[in-house]
């Protein structure tokens, strides 16, 4: 069984459209097996993406880290006219969000990248949702990480379940963020951290 975080070339295309509307805006994304949550959207993704955009209501630049087919990123930048970075491992995820990038012709780009591994210059706000089956390491590199390209006052949003660790990984990211829990939902905790500077 492969993950989502890793490229089975062997992995045979199986294209398919998934739905999303907020507000008065609608989406159809394309999406393939390999992928995470290939047939729907994530729960937590969901969570996350609808909580920032209720904090959130001004145009900034956006790193979406572990995009997937590109749900969050995208709809950031068409609801809020963002401009968004997106990036993934995954070659096949980022296929898709360039397509589908192109589909709702938004201000992003998507391109490949281990944390933050092809990643310069420093963002209002970075959003995840981190592969927890990558391993808690990997996460904590992600979340901590976050703090070099974030300008000052910078903020990260997240999702993390709350029996994948949300409290003690919430606990590890205080010493660089004044974290807040902004919601939670089905067991989904959805965390605002601001950039301590200094």
């Amino acid at each position: 069984m492969s993950h989502y975080f890793e490229n089975d070339r062997n992995l045979k295309s199986e294209f398919r459209s998934i739905s999303y509307k907020y507000d008065s805006f609608s989406f159809e994304f394309l999406s393939d097996n390999g992928v995470f949550s290939k047939d729907k959207i994530d729960y937590g993704s969901k969570a996350l993406l609808e909580s920032y955009l209720k904090d959130t209501k001004v145009s900034e630049k956006v790193l979406d880290v572990g995009c997937g087919y590109g749900f969050i990123g995208i709809v950031i930048s068409k609801i809020n006219n963002s401009y968004v970075d997106m990036i993934d491992v995954n070659k096949r995820a980022l296929h898709l969000t360039k397509k589908n990038i192109d589909k709702y012709e938004v201000n992003a780009r998507a391109f490949e990248s281990d944390a933050y591994e092809n990643v310069s210059g420093v963002y209002d706000t970075i959003i995840t949702n981190p592969p927890i089956r990558a391993g808690k390491s990997k996460v904590i590199e992600i979340l901590s990480g976050a703090y070099d390209y974030l300008k000052d006052d910078g903020k990260l949003f997240f999702v993390i379940r709350k029996d994948q660790g949300a409290l003690s990984i919430k606990k590890i990211l205080e010493e660089k963020y004044f974290i807040e829990l902004i919601d939670r939902d089905k067991g989904f905790y959805i965390f605002k951290g601001v950039k301590k500077n200094g």
